[in-house]
């Protein structure tokens, strides 16, 4: 099998971190909950206000083929954490973690000199101070953090200890965000700020004022289309607390979704929609604006992702990870010079078949904030234990459970396998056939078997992974 995964198993060993660029960016990260790749005013949705997002769109470089590395949010979030496929450590879906082990890009950052900062939905694992899953132990030095979604008043976990707030979730959370920036910037220390909304996702909880703008949309859409445009004057906040503190010039700003549109949302048309591999699934709306370097709007159809992150923050702030497990991600740093024609490499997808866990913020906050003000906290490890399908070291790679795809350029490769191990396959060039309509396997056979045997290599080196073949079960 080591042979089969050579070219996937790149170790990557050297100090701390890298000589440094004359000028490391500021790094804030934005990330919605449940916004599909046409929940945008400037992607054509009829009704939808987003002039924040617009005006971003307009103004620095937006993705028109971004994908979330999982059609869910746990996975995803994953993925941005650490450059790699979710099933490499047991991230399968809604409600699973992080593993211990698993290099973060807070940590590498934070070890290069970085202040590090987590603000709004974690749902990578528990917001106890203990969990070696937390945000405060996964390389964040300041967190305001919840367990899964919010809408108004939410309850956070402030660096461990349960808060009731009041106000538009949102908004709550860029406040709490913009306060370590400013005192970063006053110390005149480079930072990264991961800001993670929890809208526009269920239950839908908006402002009177946002619902307002709706009032004459159907009543399933008001509160989702509100929290839209509540989480997009957020980002105008951010924006401008950006400016007022002197630092939007040498910032990065990278804004995107977590997984494709809910039925309230927008796919744009893309087949599918969340939970599924098909574009609608995966493909998400994505930003950046950084005046330093993006000084043109840009519009690229290169495709890019979610796991891209991780490797583009670490070559950007000249930092490298002490013990660097395997990538799925490619630095997209040549992209933002405007030098990049192609992908370097392929990026792959993997649905696992096991059902997601339920993650109930404001339960698990308010059992919290009981056992603090009664003195008596238990253990994470036993009030919020990690999930133990995520802690096996004896998964298959011979099978393959679930729905996977490689997607090559403009060709995307489906794999779909049942329960009683039935395998089929699918072949679309997404240039021509953006709904994945039209099937080419057997109208392009070589090109198939090209991207069948990539794919299944991919996959095993993912179960290679999955069963700890990167690290140790102690090592951090």
């Amino acid at each position: 099998m080591r042979c089969l995964l050579a070219g996937f198993l790149l170790l990557v060993v050297g100090p701390a971190f890298a000589a440094q660029p004359a000028e490391r960016p500021n790094v804030v990260l934005a990330m919605a909950d449940d916004q599909g790749w046409g929940d945008m005013a400037y992607a054509g949705h009829p009704v939808l206000k987003t002039p924040v997002f617009d005006e971003m769109a307009r103004t620095g470089l937006r993705f028109d083929r971004f994908y979330a590395a999982a059609p869910v949010c746990s996975p995803t979030r994953g993925s941005v954490m650490t450059g790699r496929t979710p099933n490499r450590f047991g991230c399968f879906k809604w409600g699973y973690t992080l593993r211990p082990a698993e290099v973060t890009v807070a940590e590498v950052l934070r070890d290069a000199g970085y202040a590090t900062g987590h603000f709004g939905k974690w749902h990578l694992g528990p917001v106890r101070a203990d969990s070696p899953v937390s945000p405060g132990q996964s390389g964040f030095e300041q967190w305001f953090s919840s367990p899964n979604f919010f809408d108004l008043d939410p309850w956070m976990s402030q660096n461990g200890k349960a808060i009731h707030t009041k106000g538009e979730g949102s908004e709550v959370i860029v406040d709490a965000a913009l306060d370590f920036i400013r005192k970063a910037a006053r110390e005149n220390r480079p930072f990264l700020a991961v800001v993670w909304f929890g809208s526009p996702h269920l239950p839908h909880a908006a402002l009177e004022s946002d619902l307002a703008v709706y009032a004459d949309q159907p009543k399933k859409q008001q509160a989702f289309l509100a929290e839209i445009t509540a989480m997009d004057r957020a980002m105008g906040k951010l924006r401008k607390g950006l400016h007022d503190a002197g630092i939007a010039e040498k910032t990065l700003l990278w804004y995107c979704s977590d997984n494709g549109a809910i039925p309230q949302g927008s796919t744009g048309g893309l087949r599918g929609r969340k939970g599924q591999i098909w574009e609608g699934g995966l493909r998400v709306p994505a930003l950046i604006e950084w005046p330093a370097k993006v000084r043109q709007p840009r519009i690229t159809d290169l495709p890019c992702g979610t796991v891209d992150i991780y490797p583009t923050l670490l070559e950007l702030a000249g930092a490298r990870a002490t013990r660097q497990p395997p990538l799925d991600g490619a630095s997209l740093v040549p992209l933002l010079e405007g030098k990049m024609e192609s992908r370097p490499r392929p990026l792959g997808f993997w649905d696992y078949a096991i059902g997601g866990l339920p993650v109930r913020s404001t339960e698990l906050l308010e059992t919290l904030a009981k056992e603090q003000a009664a003195g008596k906290v238990r253990p994470a490890e036993e009030a919020e234990p990690i999930p133990a399908a995520q802690l096996r070291r004896d998964y298959s790679d011979r099978s393959f459970p679930g729905h996977s795809a490689w997607l090559d350029g403009d060709w995307k490769l489906h794999r779909m396998e049942t329960k009683n191990g039935r395998v089929t396959w699918e072949l679309y060039h997404l240039a021509t056939d953006r709904t994945e309509s039209n099937d080419r396997l057997s109208a392009e056979p070589d090109r198939a078997d090209r991207m069948k045997a990539a794919l299944t290599g991919w996959l095993r080196s993912a179960v290679a992974s999955l069963n700890g073949e990167d690290y140790s079960a102690s090592a951090r």
